[in-house]
This record gives structure tokens, sequence and C-alpha cells, in this order.
């Protein structure tokens, strides 16, 4: 064979190869490429995150409790206090005097009952004599009765002796009243020391006012005052001079606000991640303890039930979670948890475990009827007499899943009924079974898919998906 011959053969051999990949290509200009995913068994958790900052779940704005001047102010913003620990001390000269007055009158009244004691016992002793008296003077009576009688001595000397024992008698009564009267005035004087104390005590209260001490261990997080400032009390519905802020840090909560579509499904108790905005990569485990009973405008932050304007807009929810576990498994909150630090709380709201699940993206709403319609017409528009009604009928939620048809891979749209919506993934209850190949983008192609279209595989573009998706 010549070399032209050679190269005619060559040339059509070429022609020949062309002529078919041509063909295989122009057969494949309908197939579409999708991204898939299979049905997968996992864990899954339903979570809904709130935004808000930390706050102990007991502080107290120490006030001022008497008037005058700060003469000493013993912390700083920062400082840790222990329960008892001064924290400031306003001027005190009035209530010291006053203290010091009533205490010079307490000692009065304890000398002049000591006086009175010792007058009662003088009255004592003078009864005491008077009795004895008294006996001496009724013995010298009965003698002076019986000689009376025996004529023995004169009607003078015996009315001597009548008077002289009448006389002791009134001497002792003189002596039993004062007894009496000594013991009333003693118990007037201890009645009146009784006062002096009662009052004494009122002064030293308010001596004591004049002394801020902390009311148990915590952190000092705000001081407004200097020393040398003027702070005042509080009356009826005027507040009074705020001396200082301490918060006790061995229990600390992340106070957040929840979206008002999620709230219903926040209940007490719920486990919770938060991460704190000034402490990158730590996650502090706590759980739910209080879930709040009214709206909270989203622009104000006032309740739906304070607010005089009748405009909708977006409200939130407040969630209070109590720390429980610190990173690393700690019991000491860190010092640089502060209250105030920007966080957020990742609540999870229900668990599965060992749930069928697919990415949340893959589903979609379509008539049930017209999606098996097109699948048997291939994907084509089904004849004018088969296609579905115009009225409007109830969309299915469900999913492409992927099916071989005549030597070729087609999607096929299943109804599905779902559960538990994770962040990414959401559960199949049932129409899915574990390793069901699922069409899950792009977001465009899925916007236009239709049951019975031919369809390849490209994972390769899953990675861009996401951009695609906002831009769409």
């Amino acid at each position: 064979m010549s070399g032209k011959k050679v190269f005619f053969v060559i040339l059509a051999l070429i022609a020949l190869v062309g002529i078919v990949y041509g063909s295989i290509l122009y057969s494949r200009t309908d197939v579409l490429a999708v991204t898939t995913a299979k049905a997968v068994r996992q864990d899954l958790d339903a979570n809904v995150s709130g935004t808000g900052q930390i706050k102990p779940k007991t502080y107290v704005n120490v006030g001022a409790t008497a008037f005058g001047r700060i003469t000493h102010l013993y912390v700083k913003e920062g400082d840790h206090v222990k329960k008892g620990d001064l924290l400031a001390r306003v001027e005190s000269v009035q209530p010291e005097a006053t203290v010091s007055a009533q205490s010079a009158a307490i000692a009065a009244s304890k000398t002049d009952i000591n006086s009175y004691i010792a007058a009662e016992r003088t009255a004592v002793a003078n009864v005491s004599q008077a009795k004895a008296d008294l006996e001496q003077k009724q013995l010298d009576y009965s003698r002076a009765k019986q000689l009376y009688n025996d004529q023995l001595i004169s009607k003078q000397d015996y009315d001597a002796k009548v008077a002289a024992f009448d006389m002791s008698k009134a001497t002792l009564e003189q002596r039993d009243a004062s007894v009496a009267q000594a013991k009333a005035q003693t118990a007037s004087a201890r009645g009146h020391m009784s006062q002096a104390v009662a009052t004494q005590t009122s002064n030293f209260d308010a001596l004591d006012k004049t002394i801020s001490r902390a009311p148990y261990d915590a952190l000092v997080t705000n001081v407004p005052v200097r020393e040398g400032e003027t702070v005042v009390v509080g009356i009826q519905n005027a507040g009074g001079s705020t001396i200082m802020t301490l918060a006790d840090m061995s229990v600390i909560t992340a106070e957040v606000k929840v979206d008002e579509t999620d709230i219903v499904n926040v209940q007490m108790g719920q486990s919770a991640d938060v991460t704190v905005d000034a402490l990158p990569g730590k996650i502090f485990k706590g759980h739910v303890t209080e879930v709040g009973d009214q709206a909270l405008l989203r622009t104000t932050g006032l309740s739906t039930t304070q607010s005089t304007t009748g405009t909708e807009e977006a409200k939130d929810f407040k969630v209070v979670v109590t720390l429980d576990q610190l990173p690393g498994g700690g019991s000491q909150m860190p010092d640089s948890l502060r209250p105030g630090l920007s966080c957020t709380a990742k609540l999870t709201t229900a668990h599965k475990n060992d749930a069928l699940t697919i990415p949340i993206q893959a589903l979609v709403e379509r008539d049930a009827d017209t999606e098996a319609k097109f699948f048997k017409n291939k994907g084509k528009t089904p004849p004018t007499g088969d296609v579905a009604p115009t009225k409007a009928k109830p969309l299915t939620q469900g999913v492409y899943i992927l099916v071989m048809d005549d030597n070729r891979t087609r999607v096929k749209f299943v109804p599905v009924s779902t559960g538990v919506t994770g962040t990414t993934d959401i559960e199949v209850i049932a129409g899915l079974k574990a390793g069901d190949e699922i069409v899950t983008g792009r977001y465009k192609t899925l916007r236009i898919l239709k049951s019975g279209t031919a369809v390849k595989r490209d994972n390769s573009v899953a990675a861009a998906a996401p951009s695609d998706d906002s831009s769409s």
C-alpha cells in the first residue's frame, strides 16, 4: 500500500472517531449536571442560637445609707472582695459624737442604778431594825399589861408601854414603804437604762451606716464615685447615690435574646454551649434556667406591654443560660470572664440518635401528580391532555432521588416526611432509606428540575454552590 493510501485511511479513521465522539456529545446535551449526597444515619441535634451578654446571677448596687462626704474608698473597679470587707466610709463626726454622748448617759444611768440599789439595801436594813424594835416593844407591852392587870404598875406606865408599841408598828410600816419606794426607784432607773441602751443601738446603727461592707464574696464591677464627693440617701421614688456595684461571680449566666420564631422550641433545662467574643476558642457548658414570657422589641429592647406604638417589627425573647462547666472541666470562673462581655449561646432544643438524615437544601416542594407525569414522559412536558389541572393544588415536600431508567441516570421526585431539623441536616421519618442518593444542588438546577430528567453526577461543583446560591 502506497503512502498516499495510508494517509487517506488514517484520515478516514480520524473522521470516523470524530463523528462517533460528536454523536456521543450530542446525545448528552440534554443531561444536567447535579450535585448529590446519600441519606445516612447519624446523631442529629436541633439548635437555636441567641446573642447577648455575660451577667452574674446575683449582683447588687451598694447605695449610700447615710448623707455625707466620702472620706475613704477602700476598693477599686476589678477588685475581688470577701463578705464583710470594708468598701467605703462616709464622714461620721456627728454619729460618733452622738454615740459618745449616749455612752456617757448610759454610764450615769449605771451609777444611778447602783445608788438606788444601795438605798434599797439601806431601807431593807432599816426594816430589819424596825422589826427587832417592834419585837422588843411587844414584849414590854405584854409585861406591862400583865403588871397593870395585877395593879403592880400605874396607869401612866402602862400607857407609855402601849404608845411605844404602837410607835414601833408605825415605824415598821414606814420602813416597809421605804423599801418599796427604793425598789420602785431602782426599777425606774433600770427602765431609763434600757431606754438609753436602745437609743444607743439606734446611734450605733446610724454610725454603722456611714460604713459600707461587702454583703458577699464578689467582684467590684463599677465605682462611679470618688473620695470627697457627697452622697445622699434615696427617699420615696427618688433614687439615692450608688457607691459601687458588686457581682457574685460564683454563678454566672448568659442573658441572650432568641428570635420569636425559635422561642417555641426553647424549654427549661435544655443544654447550651456559650461562646464569648473576647475569649475565642473557649466553650462554656450551661443549661437554660429562665425563658422570658414577654416579647421584646428588637429596636428598643422594651417589652410589647411597655411600648406605646403600634408598629409591627421583629421581636425577641429573653433566655437566661446558667454556666455549669468551664472549658477543660474546671470549677473556678476565670478572671477574664467579666460581666457585660458579648456572647452567643447555642441551645440544643432536640436530639435524635441514629437518625436518617439528608442535607436541608435537598428539600423541594412540588405537585406530586405532575412530577409523576413528568417522570413518565422522561422529563418532557406531558401531552396537553395529560398535564396537571390549572387549579392550585397543595404542594408536597420531597426530594429528587437518582434512579436508572433506559440505561440512563434520571431523577425521580419522592415525597418525604421530616422530623428534627439540625444546622445543615434534617431527619427523614418516611420516604427514604439509608444509602438512597439524592440531588442536593445546585440551587438553580433544583429550582427548574423535573422528574424524569437525565442527569449526571458532578460533585466537583459542590464547593462553589454556596456562593452561587447566595447570588441567586
